[in-house]
């Protein structure tokens, strides 16, 4: 059996154990075939050693999120792109906080 690699985490993150391993291959499109996947939709991550990660998502239908959190959602990015944004926070003392 070969190591799995190290691969850097967020904070928040926690180690999980393994499910399920298994070989494949890409087939003649260059997909990768996944067995009985948890998600349908996955976020994807390749490293420079040729690692890749799949992380699952969930994707929140557009219908269900009410207008009015669409328009804040909306402004806050023309906020953004016209640099109408606040100082930096440092974040430093309260990460600190989760070493405890």
């Amino acid at each position: 059996m070969w190591e799995i690699p190290h691969i850097k985490t967020n904070r928040n993150e926690t180690m999980v154990k393994t499910k399920k391993e298994y070989d494949t291959k890409l087939d003649s499109k260059n997909r990768l075939t996944v067995r009985e996947p948890s998600h349908g939709y996955f976020h994807v991550s390749e490293f420079d050693d040729g690692t890749i990660l799949l992380k699952p998502r969930i994707l929140v239908d557009p219908e269900t999120i009410s207008k009015n959190a669409l328009k804040m959602i909306d402004k806050s990015i023309n906020n953004f792109k016209n640099k109408k944004v606040s100082k930096k926070i440092d974040i430093e003392k309260y990460l600190s906080l989760l070493d405890n």
